[in-house]
């Protein structure tokens, strides 16, 4: 049976709730759990018309654990490109109590950072401080700036080898 609007609204209102449990089991956390949801269904729609389908629930399930594995990967590979990063302690600057040498390392460590976020495009750095600072989902980002979420994708990756390669030398 090829699959139609109806078919992926009346999905959406049957699984929804069962979809968002399992893709939060998959992922530990509703924002992602939420985003995951939202290409599952996105990838849904493209399927529209294309794909013979037997059994959509069985179907919309195996999406969404591609989906959930994708943007687990992805995840991580963005915690092991940014983990030295992140380890940053800005209270250190700020801290009478630490030594001289520890304050002037996190200062350094900062404005280098800093200075590569600086450096990037415009576009790269807005979405970068949206999902780094403001902690936005890509959806919500690529909503947010009319721009498709594999384009958030690319600049955060972009934004990320930059700030990694530009600081490598420090940590």
């Amino acid at each position: 049976m090829g699959m139609s609007a109806g078919l992926i609204e009346a999905l959406h209102r049957c699984e929804g709730a069962r979809l968002q449990r399992f893709l939060m089991r998959l992922l530990g956390n509703p924002a992602d759990a939420a985003e995951a949801a939202q290409e599952t269904y996105l990838r849904l729609v493209k399927a529209l018309g294309r794909t013979e389908i037997e059994q959509p629930r069985i179907f919309l399930f195996f999406v969404a654990r591609n989906v959930a594995l994708n943007l687990g990967a992805r995840r991580r590979l963005e915690k092991r490109l940014f983990s030295s990063l992140t380890d940053l302690d800005p209270a250190q600057v700020a801290d009478e109590q630490a030594r001289p040498e520890q304050q002037v390392i996190a200062r350094q460590q900062l404005r280098l950072v800093a200075d590569a976020i600086d450096r990037l495009p415009p576009r790269c750095r807005e979405v970068f401080l949206l999902s780094t600072l403001d902690g936005l989902p890509n959806g919500v980002i690529a909503a947010r700036l009319g721009i498709s979420r594999n384009m958030v994708e690319k600049h955060l990756m972009k934004a990320f080898l930059h700030t990694r390669r530009t600081c490598r030398d420090f940590f």
